[in-house]
C-alpha cells in the first residue's frame, strides 16, 4: 500500500510553518476563504506547492472564522453549492494563474462531517464537482456518504484516514472536545500508520482493532508537534 500524505494549510499558521510542512507532504489542502484564508495566503500556498511539487487541493469550509469552521453548521444543498462555487472557484483561479491545476477537493471541519452524514449534501457536493471540476479527486471519510456519491457521479475518490485523531470502534472520529481525541505522541502515530500500511487498520479508542482501507492520511497543521509528525510519516511512507 502506498499512501498520500496530506495537510490542511493556509489556515493562519505562520508562513515559515507553512513552508516547513509543505516540504514533507504530497498533497496540500488550501483554505480558500471560508473558515480561514484569503487571496494572499492562497497565492502563497499555491506557489509553495508548485515549488515543492505538492498536489494542490481546495479546502472549503463554513463561513465561520471564530471557531475555525469546527462548530455546528446548518446548510442547505443550495447554500452548499454556492459555497463550493465561491471557495473552490477562487482557489482554482489562483492556481490557474500560477500555471498549476486543481488536483483535489477536501471539505473542512463541520462541513466535512455534514456532507458525510447527510446524503443530500453528499450528492449535491458530488454533482457540483462533477459539473465544474470533473478532473478533481474527492478526499472523503472512509465511512460516510461522500465517497459513494463521488463514485456515482463519475468522480474518483480518495479514502482519508487521520493520523493525529482517535477513532471510535464505529469508525467515527472521537469528538474533539473529548479527552484523547487529538493525538500528539510521534511514536504512537508512526506505529498507527505502519499498522495501516501492513493492513492491520487502526486501534480504536477501546483498544479494539478497526479495519480501514485508506488512500491518503492527514496530519492537521495545528496539531501538537505537527512538523515532527509530518517529517516522521514522510520518511516512513517514502
Amino acid at each position: 500500500m502506498k499512501l498520500d500524505l496530506n495537510c490542511d494549510l493556509g489556515e493562519g499558521e505562520p508562513p515559515a510553518r507553512t513552508r516547513a510542512l509543505m516540504r514533507w507532504i504530497t498533497s496540500a489542502n488550501i483554505a480558500c476563504g471560508g473558515h480561514a484564508g484569503d487571496a494572499r495566503s492562497m497565492s502563497a500556498c499555491v506557489r509553495l506547492a508548485k515549488q515543492f511539487e505538492v498536489n494542490i487541493g481546495a479546502h472549503p469550509g463554513p463561513w465561520s472564522r471564530a471557531d475555525l469552521g469546527r462548530g455546528s453548521i446548518h446548510i442547505t444543498p443550495d447554500e452548499f453549492e454556492l459555497l463550493l462555487l465561491q471557495q473552490v472557484g477562487a482557489l482554482e483561479k489562483i492556481a490557474s494563474s500560477e500555471g498549476v491545476r486543481l488536483h483535489h477537493i477536501k471539505l473542512h471541519g463541520a462541513l466535512y462531517h455534514a456532507a458525510e452524514q447527510d446524503v443530500k449534501l453528499a450528492r449535491r457536493y458530488a454533482q457540483t464537482v462533477a459539473r465544474h471540476w470533473p478532473k478533481a479527486l474527492i478526499y472523503g471519510f472512509t465511512r460516510g456518504h461522500v465517497l459513494p456519491a463521488a463514485g456515482a457521479a463519475g468522480l474518483r475518490g480518495m479514502a482519508e484516514g487521520f493520523a493525529d485523531r482517535a477513532y471510535e470502534i464505529s469508525g467515527q472520529l472521537v469528538p474533539r472536545n473529548e479527552p484523547g481525541a487529538v493525538l500528539s505522541d510521534g511514536a504512537q502515530i508512526v506505529t498507527r500508520v505502519r499498522d495501516l500500511l501492513a493492513g492491520r487498520g487502526f486501534l480504536a479508542s477501546n483498544r479494539h482493532r478497526l479495519p480501514l482501507r485508506i488512500d491518503t492520511v492527514c496530519v492537521h497543521a495545528d496539531s501538537p508537534n505537527a512538523l515532527q509528525l509530518v517529517r516522521a510519516l514522510a520518511r516512513l511512507l517514502r
